[in-house]
Order: structure tokens, then C-alpha cells, then sequence
């Protein structure tokens, strides 16, 4: 019998990408592939690139380059590119870097055994040409349906699939391999954004906005379960929008109590929402939920008025701080973390000035600050009014340390108070660590435990915040705490 091809995942990017990866990893396993961690032992290294901004869209190359070295001293014959900047730049990607034996878009992603099998054959697939996904809107909602169902098919793998990866359960439900033993694990709610922020290209390669089913998502969530996952996390470009394509906008809110009661699964989390589109009945199941974590990643990007609207954005910052104060008046420890921009065209010192009020009200636990620069394709790249570069740098340097001062202020509220933490890592030499219901994985905190003694990986313990180190917490953990089943932390 011949030896089995090998090939290695390396992800870049978002958690939807980390999703990707793993559906990927899904579909190449049930085709009789080999995956493996270290990229020398492959014969084909897959990159799951970024394409979101340019610092992201550089660490892409880079990793593709990295990755292209390795040819020549060892196993690995082949590199291919993958993800939105793959999706994005396509033909002209390929072109401008040849170190890639392939760049793959999205509509490969159902035969990518067969698309590697050709590359590494030494074969030339050809990569398409970008194009504005947008432009391919379906008109109805059967028709979103049926092109729902043609994007997530899960490939044509063998009947009798490799322990560990998840079978199809109806049309939408796509194969998937775990990539680490984590015992966290994010869920795609949907693809693509209908939404037109003047800064953003991502519609334009992600496509329109379009839902899965609830029964695959819990199909799935029930899989990941059985995998040992205990927290899952729901992404998607804007998570509240779910359903609105299925007929039903307040989908969200009969989903998330189904995806609490599934058995092993102790917290559910949802990330990106829209503060424009946050409604009473979902602040109400995200407050009250038992195992929904009361976690708000709420997209703010700024609070001024003037800003928010050349952005195509709506809100200020006394509506913000409206939606924040009645969040916190169902929840007062919820979670709160946001990004924001600086340095936005037509940007003035008053609008700088009206973010930071609204960054000193609202009191978030995590927040994200990107200076702006031009995104081909966008609106914005054709304004005229651009600030300096040098003063976009002071901007973003100036928000940024009241960021840090503000979000370690935050936490320093939190001491004295018992949070449910679920344990992520435990280390003889580094300690053990892991997130309380208002930190959610790499983007917030954690929680630093003060012993490791009768700790381990995927169990919720109960623990008294004694410290803060900047963003993240110090806790000791309560005595009969280890497996505590209920999430409160509200």
C-alpha cells in the first residue's frame, strides 16, 4: 500500500476562518488524507489566508512564504492558498506570487481533495478571476435556499467516515475535523453580510448574507459535544441577522435556548452584533438564558455621529450608552468588548473627542483600536478628505493607551467578585488558565488561576477574583468547585 498523502492546515484570521480550516480538514480526511500539525511533515501545506486588512493581509504572505521555504529540504511538495485573500485577489494573487503552487477560492472548497491531488500531480488549476459576490444575489428566498444548500455540500467522501469527523446530517451540515483538543469551538451561524459599511470589502468577496438551518447548527453543536467541546462560540459577518433570510429575523432567539440544553455543551457565546439591530427580545435571551452567557461583541466602530455616517453606519454615543445601560440593567456583570476606528476620513478633533466620552462611559471589558488606511473596493477608498498618515499613527496611539488604562480599569471592578471559569490550560511550569463568561477566546482576558492543584482542561470552576494583570483577572479557585455545571457569572 502506498504511503498516505499528508497535508497540514495552517489558519490565519478570524474564528469563521478557524471553522473553515476545520470543514476543510473534514472533507481532505474522509478523502484519505493525512493531516498533520507541522507543516515539514506534509506534502502539501494549505494556508488559510486573511484578507481583511493589510497587516493581516501581509502575515498571509508571509506564512505562504514561510511555508514555500520548506520545499526543497523535506517533505513538502506543494503550497496552497487558501481563505478571503485567496477569494479576493484570485488570478491576480496568484500572478504576483508564484511561491503558490495554487490559489484555491471558495467555490474549490467541495472538491479540495481533488484540487490538492492535481497541484501536488504537478498540474495547474486555474485561479479565478476576483469578482464582486454581491453581484450574485439571489432574488428569492427559496433561491437563497437552494444556494445555501449549494455551498455548505459536504464533497464526496466515502460512506464510512474517519472516527472524529462529523457526518452529514442533511444538505447543509458539512464534514469537519476538530484541529486541537480545545475544549472551545465556534459554530457558523451564517455566511456572507448584506451590509454596506463604507470601510469594508468584506461583502464583496464573502457574498450576501445568507443562513443556515437551525437543525444543522444544532446537529453540529451536538457533534462538537461529542468531541468533548463545552463552550461554543456562534459566528457569522453580523449575527444578528440571523433567519431574516429564512423568514423569520427573531430566529436567534428561539435558537439559543435549543443550543443550551444540548448535553456537554455548558455555555454558548455569540459574538458579532450590530448594535443598530440589537432588539429587546435578544438583549432579553442573551441576560437570562441559563448556559447563554450574558457576552455582548458589539460593533461599534465609533460614536460620532458625523463619523458613523460616511462609515454607512448608524448610532452615537448617547444611544449607545442607552443600549449599553439596559444591557447592564438585566445583566450588571455582562461582558462587553467592541472595535473601533480612527483616523476615518473627514475625521475632525471633535469626533475624536466624542469617542472618548463615549469609550469612558461605556465601561467595556475588551476593546479593539485600528487606525484607518484604504481598502481597494470600498467606499471610503474614494473619499477625498484623508487624514496624514502620520496623524492617523497619533490617533490610533492616542486611543489605544486610553484603551489599555480603561479596559484595566475594568477589570479591577471585577475584583472581589466569584466568576465561572471555564479551564483552558493547565501547566506545571506556566500555571493554569482559562475565561470567565465576559472574556471570549484570543480577542478578551482571562483568567490567571493562583494554583493549578485539581484543575484540568474543560472543566468550570468557581473562583473568587483576588488580582488583575492589566486586561486579565487573577482568581483563586473555590473549594467543590471543580465541575460546577451551571454558568452564572451574571
Amino acid at each position: 500500500m502506498s504511503e498516505r498523502r499528508t497535508v497540514a492546515l495552517v489558519t490565519l484570521g478570524c474564528a469563521r476562518n478557524e471553522v473553515d480550516s476545520e470543514e476543510l480538514a473534514g472533507r481532505l480526511e474522509a478523502d484519505g488524507w493525512e493531516l498533520v500539525e507541522d507543516a515539514e511533515k506534509a506534502d502539501v501545506a494549505v494556508v488559510n489566508t486573511c484578507g481583511f486588512v493589510e497587516a493581516a493581509k501581509k502575515d498571509s504572505v508571509d506564512a505562504l512564504l514561510e511555508a514555500n521555504d520548506l520545499k526543497g529540504h523535506g517533505r513538502t511538495q506543494a503550497v496552497v492558498a487558501v481563505g478571503c485573500m485567496a477569494e479576493r485577489y484570485g488570478k491576480e494573487l496568484a500572478e504576483a506570487l508564484p511561491e503558490a503552487d495554487g490559489v484555491l477560492g471558495f467555490d474549490d472548497y467541495a472538491n479540495i481533495s481533488d484540487r490538492l491531488q492535481t497541484i501536488l500531480n504537478g498540474g495547474i488549476h486555474a485561479s479565478h478571476t476576483p469578482r464582486d459576490r454581491r453581484k450574485l444575489l439571489p432574488i428569492t428566498p427559496a433561491e437563497r435556499q437552494e444556494s445555501a444548500a449549494a455551498v455548505a455540500l459536504p464533497g464526496h467522501g466515502p460512506t464510512d467516515l474517519p472516527e472524529g469527523v462529523a457526518p452529514a446530517s442533511g444538505p447543509r451540515a458539512p464534514l469537519r475535523r476538530r484541529l486541537d483538543g480545545s475544549p472551545v469551538a465556534s459554530v457558523k451561524l451564517a455566511s456572507g453580510c448584506d451590509r454596506r459599511c463604507s470601510f469594508c470589502a468584506i461583502p464583496s468577496f464573502r457574498g450576501s448574507f445568507i443562513s443556515r438551518r437551525p437543525s444543522d447548527v444544532l446537529n453540529e453543536t451536538r457533534w462538537l459535544a461529542e468531541q468533548g467541546v463545552k463552550e461554543i462560540m456562534l459566528v457569522s459577518e453580523n449575527n444578528t441577522s440571523y433567519g431574516k433570510d429564512l423568514g423569520d429575523i427573531r430566529l436567534l432567539e428561539s435558537l439559543l435556548p435549543d443550543l443550551a440544553e444540548v448535553d456537554g455543551i455548558e455555555r454558548v457565546r455569540v459574538s458579532y452584533l450590530q448594535p443598530a439591530e440589537m432588539r429587546p427580545g435578544l438583549i432579553d435571551v442573551l441576560t437570562s438564558t441559563p448556559n447563554v452567557v450574558p457576552y455582548f461583541d458589539l460593533s461599534f466602530q465609533h460614536s460620532a455621529p458625523g463619523v458613523l455616517r460616511a462609515m454607512r453606519r448608524f448610532g452615537d454615543t448617547d444611544r449607545f450608552l442607552e443600549l449599553l445601560d439596559t444591557i447592564r440593567s438585566k445583566a450588571p456583570e455582562a461582558g462587553v468588548r467592541s472595535n473601533f476606528i480612527v483616523g476615518f476620513p473627514g475625521e475632525t478633533e471633535s469626533d475624536l473627542a466624542e469617542l472618548e466620552r463615549f469609550l469612558n462611559g461605556a465601561r467595556l471589558d475588551a476593546i479593539g483600536v485600528f487606525g484607518y488606511s484604504d481598502e481597494e473596493g470600498t467606499e471610503a477608498a474614494t473619499y477625498e478628505n484623508k487624514l496624514d498618515e502620520d496623524v492617523v499613527a497619533e490617533r490610533l496611539a492616542h486611543i489605544s493607551r486610553l484603551a489599555e488604562e480603561l479596559v484595566s480599569q475594568r477589570a479591577e471592578e471585577r475584583v472581589g467578585q466569584t466568576v465561572h471559569v471555564l479551564v483552558e490550560s493547565v501547566d506545571a511550569e506556566e500555571g493554569a488558565y482559562g475565561r470567565a463568561a465576559h472574556q471570549a477566546p484570543e480577542t478578551d482576558g482571562q483568567v490567571l488561576f493562583t494554583g493549578s492543584e485539581g484543575l484540568s482542561v474543560g472543566r468550570m470552576v468557581e473562583a473568587k477574583v483576588v488580582g488583575t494583570e492589566g486586561v486579565d483577572l487573577v482568581a483563586e479557585p473555590l473549594a467543590g468547585s471543580l465541575g460546577c455545571p451551571e454558568e452564572a457569572g451574571r
